[in-house]
């Protein structure tokens, strides 16, 4: 009875992480294009961050990007929390692991650019495994300088919310589109809204500008002309 007694504890510990409660990671507290790696997992960014340990881990291509205006170089605005997203200059994506795995729902904002997005969802750690969820994240969601207000400047200013389900028991998500054009926030395990709240009012569609730049692109233009 008693060798019972513990193993139910132990299954009951290896599910808290399921997210019985709602998780949003908003990059807060990241440097300017520093790796998120154990920020969320009780360790540090590649420059030192620490943030709160969610049991939750990011690629070495996941970086944290803060928005120019509050002294980043991060080209975006009216990001839903208030000064950091993720985003990815090279490699898959942004790929984050939760070891003890979840099995709610999930959800996110993004932005992008160029091509469309695409989250995948796997029962085994960076990506590998059975793939039990893909989801496509639309250029055409998130119209740039069509969303006014706000942040005072930033060519990336519309975000779509967007929230999965899947069956089984999820270890890794694999974020991707093109590198330096995606950006997301608010990635919050144990709601299918994004933040654990209610979502904004969308914004009316409207043509891609033109000549739209990277996501962080302005600082290696003035770095270039200095």
């Amino acid at each position: 009875m008693k060798r019972i007694l513990i193993a139910s504890a132990a299954v009951l510990l290896i599910a808290a992480p399921a997210r019985a409660t709602t998780v949003v990671l908003t990059f807060e507290g990241l440097g300017n294009n520093e790796q998120i790696l154990n920020f969320y997992n009780g360790g540090t960014g590649s420059l030192g961050s620490s943030g709160p340990n969610f049991g939750i881990s990011f690629g070495s291509d996941a970086l944290g990007l803060i928005d120019e205006d509050n002294g980043g170089n991060g080209n975006f605005a009216n990001e839903p929390s208030p000064n950091t997203v993720a985003y990815f200059l090279g490699g898959p994506g942004d790929v984050m692991n939760v070891a003890a795995g979840f099995t709610t729902g999930f959800s996110f904002f993004y932005t992008a650019a160029v091509q469309d997005g695409t989250v995948t969802v796997y029962d085994g750690l960076d990506g590998a495994g059975s793939l039990l969820a893909t989801l496509s994240m639309p250029v055409a969601a998130t119209p740039q300088n069509g969303c006014g207000g706000g942040d005072p400047s930033g060519s990336f200013s519309c975000w779509a919310p967007v929230g999965v389900t899947f069956a089984g028991t999820a270890k890794s998500v694999v974020f991707a589109g093109a590198a330096d054009q995606i950006a997301f926030d608010d990635i919050t395990l144990g709601s299918a809204t994004p933040g654990g709240g209610a979502v904004p009012e969308p914004a009316s569609l409207c043509l891609l500008g033109t000549g739209l730049v990277g996501l962080a692109a302005r600082a290696r233009r003035r770095r270039s002309r200095s």
